[in-house]
């Protein structure tokens, strides 16, 4: 499978509405990446709410509080690229300060360019993209989805 020719920088969720997989992209965001599975191997992402969730632009989770207004405590440098934001791409949420992602990722539904270069990506989405789409939306969704768990491919024996 391609999606796990590296499975130390693969992300396996089991969402409310399925499997999704997920490749990291520390080429892109080394930070982010390793926090991100720092974060996953502590169970950090199990149970959490897609709490904000657009239609034809993208789903938001990663807040333990699940308003959109929590983290896990340590923010981290922007690490911006040249990563056009597509469908199917996973990218850091923040506040208005670009040095204020911490926990909480998007996955877009479509074409975002108004992102590119102003919020980090780590991810893509290489299979699942239709269990993603399933997601209830709303802001927040009346009955939020949730990612069941997740774990790197590599801790999935």
């Amino acid at each position: 499978m391609s999606e796990t020719n590296d499975p130390e920088n693969t992300l396996l969720l089991e969402t409310s509405k399925g499997p999704v997989t997920i490749r990291l992209r520390p080429d892109l965001a080394p930070g982010h990446v390793a926090r991100i599975k720092e974060l996953v191997r502590q169970g950090f992402y199990d149970g959490l709410k897609f709490h904000r969730v657009i239609d034809g632009f993208m789903a938001q989770t990663g807040d333990p509080r699940g308003n959109g207004t929590g983290g896990s405590g340590q923010k981290l440098p922007a690490e911006f690229s040249a990563e056009k934001h597509k469908r199917g791409t996973v990218s850091m949420a923040r506040a208005a300060d670009p040095n204020s992602g911490d926990s909480q990722f998007f996955i877009c539904f479509a074409d975002a360019p108004w992102l590119d270069k102003q919020y980090t990506v780590w991810g893509e989405v290489t299979s699942g993209m239709d269990n993603i789409d399933q997601i209830q939306k709303g802001e927040p969704p009346r009955s939020p989805d949730t990612i069941n768990s997740v774990k790197v491919a590599a801790d999935a024996a």
